[in-house]
């Protein structure tokens, strides 16, 4: 049985760039559906909180629902085609055909996670592009801490168990890596080996310059090791191989994070086919500067799933461009406006009080002040005040205290402390 919906915008996608198109056209009169595979808005610049127990993901992932005005319609589906010359979209929810009939389309359903070439590499890795995956990797960590807590263990396991390998030097990897260090030192009170590896010359390569020496300075002096330069060449259960100056490097771990790389989601192999649109190496839709996709003038993609002028897989670009799509088409912008991104800046916790921040290239913070920003402007832009208020309280705990709400409720461990037990939560 297939049912058919219609509606005058469909928004495919309840990321940043989604739910912004969504809220403009709702407040300009125009019916929008939104179509998501998943019931929430996810906040993904938190989910390495999530994954370190500062956060629960109640707190960053808000419903769909809750994020737009009441006049937004969402359904809950997969999609699993589109055909841009009959304007109908098809999707599956609740073991059912739906077909969507529409009159603009916006596509905007981001990225997944890019192994360059080695998908096997997933099955030993953790990712950090959904509340499940920030979840599991949570659960990950507290068992490791546990393994290298037991003096009864095997020692070559607590070392693997202690150990943590991050692929990505981008803001994802470097603050996953400096919160793993915060976790260890302040609250569960355990010495860790940290490796944090990017194949690019210097750790968060689009900052550079001083930027990126103090990071890198940063990390080192919590106790992490930074390897930049090398690619990882192997990965199973028990770590990682790296080639680094031209020599193989063994990193034995039982963690291994994977923040390198991305490509487009599914979806736009679907769009690419139906409109002609190309696409680049990652997948990503070769968009025209409106944002429309091949020669289909009421069809938007936007973020993650889009190449268009190197601009930086951010929030800020999706966001922009949704609103830009939202104001072509009721009328605000003429149809064919080149979409041009207003750059605000951009920032990197690394951990505790350290944090590197570049507003347009102009003014660069580092420490204590950047900190503080970084602080300020994501409590700004997460859904909702209840989960503001949440947000800033778990803050307190985890960084003026040494809680860890997000670990609340499991088992506490017990970390030898000269030849005694201390209890830790």
């Amino acid at each position: 049985m297939t049912t058919t919906h219609t509606a005058d915008v469909v928004i495919v996608g309840s990321g940043f760039g989604g739910i912004a198109a969504a809220r403009r056209l709702a407040r300009r009169g125009y019916r929008a559906l939104v179509v998501s595979e998943t019931a929430h808005y996810l906040f993904q610049p938190l989910l390495y909180q999530v994954a370190t127990g500062i956060l629960e993901p109640k707190i960053i992932a808000t419903a769909v629902e809750d994020t737009v005005p009441t006049d937004v319609e969402v359904l809950k589906a997969q999609v699993t085609g589109v055909d841009a010359a009959a304007q109908k979209l098809f999707a599956t929810t609740d073991g059912h055909d739906v077909t969507i009939e529409y009159n603009w389309l916006i596509a905007a359903t981001g990225s997944a996670q890019a192994y360059f070439g080695r998908p096997e590499f997933a099955e030993h890795t953790f990712a950090l592009k959904t509340a499940a995956d920030a979840t599991t990797l949570r659960d990950h960590i507290h068992e490791r801490f546990v393994i290298a807590a037991d003096t009864t263990a095997d020692a070559a396991a607590r070392n693997r168990a202690a150990s943590f390998v991050i692929v990505g030097a981008g803001a994802t990897g470097v603050e996953t890596a400096g919160e793993i260090a915060e976790l260890a030192k302040r609250h569960f009170h355990q010495d860790v080996q940290i490796t944090l590896v990017d194949g690019a010359p210097d750790v968060l390569p689009a900052y550079g310059g001083k930027l990126s020496a103090y990071a890198r300075q940063r990390l080192t002096d919590a106790g992490i090791t930074v390897i930049t330069g090398a690619m990882v060449t192997e990965l199973d259960a028990t770590g990682a191989t790296i080639e680094h100056d031209g020599a193989p490097t063994r990193l034995d771990a039982d963690t291994v994070v994977w923040a390198a790389g991305m490509r487009a989601a599914d979806f736009a192999a679907a769009l690419a086919a139906t409109s002609g649109c190309p696409t680049d190496r990652a997948g990503r839709l070769l968009i025209n500067n409106d944002l429309t996709v091949g020669g289909y003038a009421n069809v938007f993609a936007i973020g993650d799933m889009t190449a268009l002028h190197d601009y930086p897989g951010q929030s800020p670009v999706a966001m922009q461009q949704g609103r830009h799509a939202a104001d072509t088409i009721t009328g605000k912008h003429q149809r064919g406006t080149e979409f041009r991104y207003f750059d605000k800046g951009s920032m990197a916790m690394l951990n505790r009080l350290g944090a590197v921040t570049d507003v347009r290239d102009t003014i660069k913070m580092t420490g204590p002040l950047a900190w503080v920003t970084w602080l300020l402007v994501h409590l700004y832009y997460l859904a909702g005040l209840k989960h503001r208020t949440q947000a800033l309280a778990d803050w307190a705990r985890a960084f003026v205290g040494r809680g860890r709400p997000g670990y609340a409720t499991y088992a506490p461990i017990r970390v030898p402390d000269d030849d005694k037990e201390r209890v830790v939560a």
